[in-house]
């Protein structure tokens, strides 16, 4: 039977008054968030995932903030575990749904990044503040709020002295070396695979990259099982079929602008299977929302009794019920979405002021709830996000809004309602911890407001940085002249080659001349005449983005009637198969969506994770396993933080953005070419990374 609100007891009593809010804790917080937020920002773009920094944040903090005069010190653990949460779950939205701006057309421009950032965050915090109540007391024992459970109990166990954060620490050392000697001394190339002669067009590959390694053991082997077969599709069927019955083609089939024949199975799936693989996500994704109908309508109307119900619940003076007044937070929202509106950075009228003040507060609700039942790591961030551009889009071809003109205005509202929806989630798991803890409610609410503040930053300068580090700009041989209202109405991007400014345009196959690609120039805006083609970071090489590529698909699509619907559909069928076999589709859908190579590092850790569980003699996937996840969360955060700084190689002279190694300081590389080379020494080293994370998992020896 499980424990009702009324009968439960918090760790610390509302009698208690230990330190909590304190300046250590909330510069800690910050800083544990930037770090974090950057982490996350880079393994999001690099392959469209991201892992709660919730748990190794309140390992840190218990190593870090030690007692003082004999104080409990526990809540002040709290408040940096809540502070730094913030950077991850602002990162991963951030990331999912702001680079869309560069497919559809844009410059990524860091001050609207960052302002997007700031309003949806807080927008997130103030929206699920007034929750509180239903979701995280009335409902305690009822919605499990996975992490935020987990956190406490970590924090209590600190307190009590029986956990350390060493396993979180030699998991970052661990991966910061690793990364280190592929990515900066290149010691190993970044992906080893071959083609397979007996099958068409397929091919096998595996990126070197650990902290995809270890997002594979905490999600599991079951769960990066699906997510690899969904690769192993693409890369042994679609790809060989295509490449196959196109063989024989004289003209290059659409949407692709080359004969297959010539193709190469990466450029067949560039052009045909990522398109398959957008419909079995954004299938998925609808799948998904169905399936959360039930708590949508019991968290709207539940949620809509509490706070408007006859029976009115007068304010306690009680520390541990002490909320921030509503009526604060409904001036907050709507003067950010005031702010919003008049802004001019941010291009958003009337109705899509509106539309993120309610899409924003709905679909909080929601994230909120389906948090409760799940968890963070599992709730359908893409899948609501989907809804809120389909619904956005909806509206605005009912008022007649078509076009590409209006693809930005509906990307602004939906990358600030993902922000939103993405911190709500977080914000009831830290406030579901702060509950089971005993925290002041008001306090932990300030301090969540401070990690968005913070955080933010740190999210828009590194997407910004590590875009920039491996754009590039190609000078035309023959410039051609384009549109003068096209170039009017463009934003205006400098140049990495010249440093002058240019009108940033994107120019259709119908808009260059033959035998030019399609894609982003540089136009001077004096001449209207193309002179460079540009080709931002994200969205190629390694930074591919693809949750981001996957919201400028459906909102390009909508507005403009111009979707490739024949393979979309295909790949809608194909996620209504999984689902017809028993099966959730969406993270099937995402391996369709991802090359081979990104995949199979995620699945190879969910293989030690089974080895694990089996040598270990745990329950398979539980989620109360701790050794391994707190040292693959390590190992995460090190390989991604290294990640940054070898991207950061781009603004030397003669970096090669393919393999982001600068000559003079991958030594290794220029000592050792042929074992850098060797496909078989880079999965020996695979192998002895598996075995490090096999080692970490391992339980603490009894004495």
């Amino acid at each position: 039977m499980s424990e009702s609100a009324a009968e439960f007891r918090p760790y610390v009593s509302a009698e208690e008054n230990p330190p909590e809010l304190t300046a250590r804790a909330l510069i800690l917080g910050a800083i544990l968030g930037v770090v974090f937020g950057a982490a996350s920002t880079y393994l999001a773009l690099r392959v469209g995932l991201t892992t709660s920094a919730s748990v190794p944040i309140a390992v840190l903090a218990i190593w870090a903030i030690k007692k003082k005069n004999g104080q409990r010190a526990i809540l002040e653990h709290n408040i940096v575990q809540t502070t730094g949460s913030a950077g991850e779950s602002v990162a991963a939205a951030v990331v999912f749904s702001v680079p869309a701006l560069i497919f559809l057309g844009y410059p990524l421009q860091v001050g609207l990044t960052t302002l997007i950032a700031l309003t949806g965050g807080c927008l997130g915090v103030l929206m699920m503040v007034p929750l509180r109540r239903y979701l995280i007391v009335k409902e305690h024992g009822v919605l499990r709020y996975p992490e935020g459970k987990a956190c406490a109990e970590i924090l209590q166990a600190g307190e009590k002295g029986g956990t350390s954060a060493s396993k979180v620490f030699v998991g970052l050392g661990v991966g910061a070396l690793f990364k280190a000697f592929q990515a900066v001394l290149g010691g190993v190339k970044g992906t080893i695979g071959a083609t397979v002669p007996a099958l068409k067009g397929a091919s096998i590959g595996c990126d070197f990259e650990p902290s995809l390694l270890g997002v594979g053991y905490i999600i599991g082997y079951r769960t990066s099982l699906m997510m690899v077969a969904g690769s192993v599709l693409a890369s042994f069927i679609l790809v060989p079929m295509i490449a196959t019955f196109g063989a024989g083609l004289t003209h290059p089939l659409a949407p692709a602008s080359t004969l297959i024949s010539s193709m190469s199975p990466g450029d067949i799936w560039s052009g045909y299977v990522k398109h398959i693989g957008a419909g079995a996500v954004a299938a998925g994704g609808i799948f998904a929302l169905v399936r959360a109908l039930p708590s949508i309508v019991l968290s709207i109307t539940a949620s809509a009794r509490s706070l408007f119900g006859g029976k009115a619940e007068h304010a306690t003076t009680v520390r541990t019920d002490r909320d921030t007044p509503v009526s604060v937070l409904v001036i907050g929202a709507l003067a950010i979405v005031g702010f919003i509106w008049i802004v001019p950075a941010f291009h958003v009228n009337l109705l899509g002021a509106v539309l993120i003040l309610l899409l924003g507060f709905l679909f909080s609700v929601v994230s909120s709830r389906i948090t409760g039942e799940v968890g963070s790591s599992s709730c359908p961030l893409s899948g609501m996000t989907i809804g809120v551009l389909m619904t956005t889009c909806g509206i605005f071809l009912l008022a007649g809004w078509e076009g590409s003109t209006y693809s930005r205005l509906a990307l602004i509202v939906g990358a600030i309602v993902c922000i939103a929806i993405s911190n709500a989630g977080t914000c009831s798991q830290d406030l579901k911890t702060g509950f089971l803890l005993g925290s002041t409610p008001v306090k932990q609410q300030g301090a969540l407001l401070i990690g968005v503040l913070t955080s933010v930053l740190a999210v828009g300068w590194t997407a910004y940085l590590l875009n920039l580090s491996a754009s590039k700009d190609t000078p035309l041989t023959q410039p051609f002249a384009v549109s003068r209202p096209l170039v009017e109405r463009s934003e205006s991007a400098t140049s990495k080659t010249d440093g002058r400014e240019y009108a940033f345009v994107r120019l259709d196959s119908n808009e260059v001349p033959a035998g030019v690609e399609s894609g982003i120039y540089l136009v001077d805006r004096t001449t209207s005449q193309a002179r460079i083609q540009h080709v931002d970071g994200i969205g190629a090489g390694k930074l591919q983005a693809p949750q981001a590529k996957l919201m400028s698909v459906v909102i390009d699509g909508l507005l403009t009637h111009n979707l490739p619907w024949d393979l979309i559909l295909i790949g809608a069928a194909i996620a209504v198969f999984i689902e017809m076999l028993g099966f959730r589709s969406l993270t099937f859908a995402v391996g369709v969506y991802l090359p081979l190579s990104s995949t199979m590092p995620v699945f190879l850790g969910g293989v030690v994770r089974f080895i694990a569980d089996r040598i270990y003699k745990r329950e398979p996937d539980a989620e109360d396993e701790s050794e391994g996840i707190l040292w693959c969360s390590g190992l995460i955060a090190g390989a991604s933080i290294l990640g940054i700084l070898a991207a950061m190689q781009g603004f030397l002279k003669d970096f090669d953005a393919d393999t982001y190694l600068h000559p003079q300081i991958a030594v290794l590389k220029n000592w050792m070419p042929d074992l850098y080379a060797s496909d078989l020494f880079g999965a020996a080293v695979l192998v002895l990374l598996g075995f490090l994370m096999l080692r970490g998992a391992r339980p603490p020896q009894k004495s």
